[in-house]
């Protein structure tokens, strides 16, 4: 019970790449990232062109359509997708000056982005720029990244947001610190710079008002950055109830009823489809709804802007959730090393316990419905 790709409309290449992630999820385990062939395949799905404006040769696509295309790689591989969604990097980006903008994407559209920002470290204030030193975790993606970046203290800061220094990835040096269960091949090392030369122009504040007037740009950049992890969950999720449908649906060897004719299974798996159809469905409408108000207003209302985040929280919970459950219909196989159930839980709960999309995003959303005082990122 397959749903529907994003990218069956697609050339046959794109389903060929998904194909191909999806046989090889075993080595990308085992590397512990992706490696740059897929990433240069993504490219060629237009994956970190997908939101640079047509100026700069990009395709500005929608966030529900960039969306849809991780979840798709996500069903394949969940650290392929999360891994993936890091092509909404050319949406905060356009906080750097518009000339640095145009450097970057205007030379190379597909140009890959990782981030590696807190803590802040502590930058020397040079002619022209800052000298960079220092060491951040959470580095996802920085395997296949053409540029770096790291979040960095300057003496001359004018806000308490974190300014991002943005380098050549070649200038920084990958700490291998990733050993995980869940989210394994995202290669979310450590990065390490030392002294390396940012010139002004190619910092920006996370967090502050774009340069540009684009339409995406215009879209809430923290309620985005959260909806493109969210949606991981999503994937792994769907991935986890197709494997309950498909092994549900053979005949056993032993001559007993198929899995799928057992009343539990058929409750539980209809209990677990219906959690991810309803998170999918909210998710896929509240962005949309979102988009079109950009049409006749420079940005979202209040209201909505919530929902944004609501929406995100509450589909990687009920992502993860859905995951949980498929594992338990999975029978005692599911427990050996290797098995594609545990996987898909395993990955589905790490994105769950993203600092965008906790526990502590549930209050608040909350808060703001009760126009309370509440964390950055919320109206």
């Amino acid at each position: 019970m397959n749903t529907l790709s994003a990218l069956t409309d697609q050339p046959l290449n794109a389903q060929k790449v998904l194909d191909s992630i999806q046989a090889r999820a075993g080595e990308f385990q085992q590397l512990r990232h992706i490696p740059r062939d897929v990433v240069d395949q993504f490219k060629g799905m237009g994956v970190y062109r997908a939101f640079v404006p047509a100026r700069f040769g990009g395709d500005e696509k929608s966030p529900a359509d960039f969306c849809r295309m991780i979840e798709d790689i996500s069903a394949a591989d969940a650290s392929a997708g999360w891994v993936a969604s890091f092509g909404v990097s050319a949406t905060y980006l356009s906080t750097l000056p518009p000339e640095t903008y145009a450097e970057i994407f205007g030379k190379n559209p597909d140009t890959v982005f990782a981030g590696a920002m807190f803590p802040p470290q502590p930058a020397k204030t040079v002619a022209g720029g800052y000298e960079v030193t220092g060491q951040w975790p959470w580095g996802s993606g920085i395997m296949g990244a053409d540029l770096a970046g790291a979040g960095i203290k300057v003496e001359d800061q004018q806000t308490k947001l974190p300014l991002i220094a943005i380098m050549p990835a070649a200038k920084i040096e990958v700490v291998d610190t990733w050993k995980t269960l869940g989210l394994r091949a995202t290669g979310s090392h450590d990065i390490k710079a030392n002294g390396v030369f940012v010139p002004r122009e190619w910092t920006f504040v996370r967090g502050s008002k774009p340069t540009m007037d684009d339409k995406i740009f215009r879209y809430p950049s923290m309620a985005l950055a959260s909806q493109v992890l969210a949606v991981v969950a999503l994937g792994a999720a769907r991935a986890a109830l197709d494997f309950i449908h498909d092994s549900g649906s053979r005949q056993s060897v032993t001559g007993a009823p198929k899995p799928g004719a057992r009343p539990y299974l058929q409750s539980e798996y209809a209990k677990a489809r219906g959690l991810y159809l309803g998170a999918r469905a909210l998710f896929y409408d509240t962005l949309e709804d979102a988009y079109a108000e950009l049409e006749h207003g420079e940005t979202v209302s209040r209201d909505t802007h919530i929902r944004l985040r609501l929406v995100a929280s509450k589909a990687a919970k009920d992502g993860a959730e859905a995951a949980r459950m498929a594992f338990a219909l999975g029978g005692s196989a599911v427990i050996n090393e290797g098995h594609p159930l545990g996987r898909y839980m395993l990955d589905a709960a790490g994105v769950a316990q993203h600092a965008f999309l906790s526990e502590g995003t549930w209050t608040g959303a909350g808060a703001a419905m009760f126009d309370e005082p509440t964390m950055p990122g919320y109206p």
